[in-house]
């Protein structure tokens, strides 16, 4: 049904109008679907006033449990619920706080624009809705048609409908609300995304609609891992898994985009076509099809001015953030089949941590046993000068967590060196490591190399010098150059028994 193009307006809104729920999810994961064989999302109520919509984003807010709660939670709850607007006050008398250790809410001379009271709501909307026993208030409290409306008014804002598509990614994590998910309308709106030009929209509209399509799909894929490839549904036999992991300040998109011009282009140029914003999606997908490709995202920030959430601090440590990604992994199927790390700075850690973790851990076997290679770009092995930088600069830079863990010569990066290659000893995986040899620009009085050639050396597998910096070294020019050619040339080595099999 998918490939039908040529049909009749009338003929395609007959089949919409026919379609079961598991069809259409089926349809929405299809590439190139016409758009037409979606009935539009069912009417929402007309909203002419941001305050009733405000209104409503503070009952739902209000709604929801006060169990389960960690701080951040508390914060971003109170947070949202603190900027609305002054009506609050006189029905709270001044004074309202979230799951009883919450902000006060202060009376405010001037009124918060809506959009960013949304982004506030937005934030603690998401938080919540990576609670098991509070997605069923979410939802039986009408945050899927409240959420549609913001979805729909902000179409300006990729943004926030990212935001709200990652609620729903969560949100469809549980089969028992699928029902409701596809009755309020969100497959219309999720197929419009998966054509977007912004490889983050599809990315984020593929983990929604993957979770959603039980049919076909059986892992699942928890916030901040996103398929790269396949987006859609196929019938290719995928017969590994290849990962990415970015690093500090990174995230998982902007981290494996192509590397940035210094100039414009001629429009007669062929190359700007072939650009792209994230070349294990657009570059890797075409030449290893039989991969499935996952990003992962975590936050990571480089000044503790800079952190979200006040009480979020033990969530950033590389013990915490190795095992979280760890059990997010497994949940996506991860380890089932041979496995090729790709990791980028601070990631690199991570990956070596998750390993070391993995090898003690009798449930996670699987990530040990078939992990094929891993390769490391710029990777600060034996610690970054970065957090020299910021220690010498520290009126204008306050280390965060994750840059104290990089200090050179760290204790705890010599323990987590040693544990890995005692680990590796045994193992039958390959690696390769990038080291950048040109300096990177921080901030705007210093230029340094972050992680120095003999940082970057693990003490196993080959060494390659690369003139690019520290934020370039993960970003190759085209899909001719030699740090992309070398990365590819070692994925299909590394799975050549693998890739071989029928």
């Amino acid at each position: 049904m998918a490939g039908i193009h040529y049909w009749r307006d009338y003929q395609y809104r007959t089949v919409a109008q026919a379609c079961d729920r598991t069809t259409t999810i089926g349809l929405a994961r299809s590439k190139d679907v016409d758009l037409r064989f979606f009935l539009p999302p069912p009417a929402l109520p007309k909203v002419d006033d941001n305050r009733v919509l405000e209104d409503e984003i503070r009952q739902l807010l209000s709604s929801l449990p006060q169990t389960e709660l960690d701080h951040c939670i508390k914060y971003f709850t109170s947070l949202a619920l603190r900027e609305s607007s002054q009506s609050l006050v006189a029905q709270r008398r001044g004074l309202w706080c979230f799951g009883g250790n919450g902000l006060p809410y202060a009376e405010s001379l001037s009124s918060v624009p809506s959009e960013k009271l949304e982004a506030y709501s937005l934030q603690a909307i998401l938080k919540h809705s990576r609670i098991s026993t509070h997605v069923d208030s979410i939802v039986s409290h009408g945050g899927l048609q409240l959420l549609q409306r913001i979805y729909l008014l902000r179409k300006d804002s990729q943004k926030i409908q990212r935001s709200i598509m990652r609620v729903i990614g969560n949100l469809a994590l549980y089969r028992h609300l699928h029902v409701s998910i596809v009755d309020s309308g969100w497959i219309t709106l999720l197929a419009e995304a998966m054509k977007s030009p912004y490889v983050i929209q599809t990315s984020h509209a593929a983990r929604a609609l993957a979770n959603l399509d039980r049919d076909t799909v059986s892992e699942k894929y928890p916030d901040g891992v996103y398929v790269l490839h396949p987006q859609h549904r196929t019938s290719q036999l995928i017969k590994a898994d290849i990962l990415f992991v970015h690093g500090l300040l990174g995230a998982a998109f902007k981290t494996w985009r192509q590397q940035d011009r210094d100039q414009r282009l001629d429009e007669s140029t062929a190359q700007e076509e072939n650009y792209t914003e994230c070349w294990p999606k657009d570059w890797l997908a075409v030449d290893c099809p039989t991969l499935r490709i996952i990003s992962v995202e975590y936050d990571t920030h480089l000044s503790d001015w800079n952190v979200k959430c006040p009480e979020d601090n033990h969530r950033k440590s590389m013990a915490y953030r190795s095992s979280e990604l760890l059990n997010k992994l497994k949940m996506a199927g991860v380890g089932k089949r041979p496995i090729i790390w790709v990791s980028h700075s601070m990631g690199g850690l991570l990956v070596k941590k998750m390993l070391v973790n993995a090898s003690r851990d009798e449930d996670m076997q699987d990530f040990v046993k078939n992990t094929r290679g891993i390769a490391f770009y710029s990777v600060p092995h034996h610690g970054s000068r970065l957090a020299e930088y910021s220690v010498n600069a520290r009126l204008l830079l306050f280390p965060s967590i994750e840059v104290k863990e990089l200090s050179k010569d760290s204790p705890a990066l010599k323990e987590l060196n040693d544990e890995f290659l005692e680990f590796a000893k045994s193992k039958d995986f390959k690696v390769i490591s990038f080291a950048e040899t040109l300096p990177t620009q921080v901030g705007s009085m210093m230029r340094l190399h972050v992680v120095p050639a003999e940082s970057a050396a693990l003490g196993i597998g080959d060494i390659i010098p690369v003139e690019v910096n520290h934020l370039n070294i993960c970003k190759p020019k085209s899909k001719d150059s030699f740090i992309y050619q070398r990365t590819l040339q070692f994925i299909i080595d590394a799975l050549d028994a693998d890739l071989r099999k029928p």
